[in-house]
């Protein structure tokens, strides 16, 4: 099993992030990772691919946030202290506002375009592969995309400093 160790090692990083990006939360995020890496160890034998073992696990991730037994039990959310000095305070406090409406609004979506979202903006898959992960078709996947980003460019404020763009887009 050092394969497994070794794939764990120089992995879990990139993998916990992506899971933080689907589930804005860190602790969650950690306990997705690691019941997805508990559900490949047991596989890790059989997962052979041209790809690797990666999209495997991620896949396993994604269906881990998929599932409605992943509710959040909790809506608290811990933020940490603004650091020391005065000059750094009103572009940290933007930041901060920018950041948290965007959380808002991502967890405002439902699972589906929310996965779609970080799956095409963050791992930057073609429509065809987020389709094979989800297992619905390449239009779906299009029809999510179109739905998040149009709720999303509804609910953030028009001063809101990285817009997100349409596939294709120019401007």
């Amino acid at each position: 099993m050092r394969d497994f160790d070794d794939f764990v090692t120089g992995r879990s990083a990139a993998l916990l992030r992506f899971a933080y990006l689907l589930t804005g939360d860190r602790h969650l995020a950690e306990d997705l990772t690691q019941e997805a890496l508990v559900r490949v160890h047991r596989r890790w034998h059989a997962i052979v691919g041209e790809d690797g073992p990666e999209p495997y696990v991620r896949r396993a991730i994604l269906r881990q946030y998929l599932s409605w037994r992943r509710r959040r039990a909790s809506t608290e959310r811990p933020i940490a202290s603004p650091p020391d000095g005065p000059a750094d305070l009103a572009d940290l406090a933007e930041r901060v506002v920018d950041a948290d409406e965007m959380w808002t609004a991502l967890r405002a979506l439902p699972r589906s375009q929310r996965a779609v979202v970080v799956l095409r903006y963050y791992e930057d898959l073609p429509d065809a592969e987020i389709a094979r992960l989800l297992g619905c078709a390449p239009a779906t996947v299009r029809v999510h995309a179109f739905h998040a980003l149009h709720r999303l460019r509804s609910v953030l404020t028009p001063a809101f400093s990285h817009p997100l763009p349409f596939r294709g887009d120019t401007s």
